[in-house]
């Protein structure tokens, strides 16, 4: 499957995949989407890069390993839910702020923090266990 056409489309697909996993990890509480979902778009996007280029491109790309990126987003994700513990709030409620940026107010919740979190856990893990499946196949 490695073709000239699939190696030529992959980069432009992977970076496509990538902005809308964003898209859909951001509008995730208002509507159908969250960190989850997205994650595993984002990983998809690793997983097609891999296929085109080999697993040595994607770990490149990604500076990090991937289980470092689950590692990560499993401390932002535990993190938003002990926030609240201080405040009087049993764990996982929501904390929301309001500072104003630029004469503008720009509302910033530990659910987002959460979501992208739980995002960066899906990203790392479906992705490290993408390659791990791509290096086998490579031999």
């Amino acid at each position: 499957m490695n073709t000239v056409i699939f190696r030529t489309f992959a980069p432009f697909l992977t970076a496509l995949m990538l902005v809308f996993s964003i898209f859909v990890l951001l509008r995730g509480h208002n509507e159908p989407g969250g960190g989850f979902i997205g994650g595993l778009i984002g990983a998809s996007a690793f997983a097609i890069y891999g296929i085109a280029f080999g697993v040595q491109a994607v770990r490149r790309a990604l500076k990090f390993h991937p289980m470092s990126i689950a590692g990560f987003g499993l401390l932002v994700s535990t993190l938003s839910g002990v926030v609240s513990a201080p405040l009087g709030y049993p764990f996982m409620t929501g904390i929301w702020v309001y500072p104003s940026l630029f004469g503008v107010e720009v509302p910033f919740a530990t659910v987002i923090s959460f979501d992208i979190g739980v995002y960066l856990v899906v990203v790392g893990t479906f992705t490290s266990i993408a390659l791990a499946l791509e290096e086998r196949d490579d031999g």
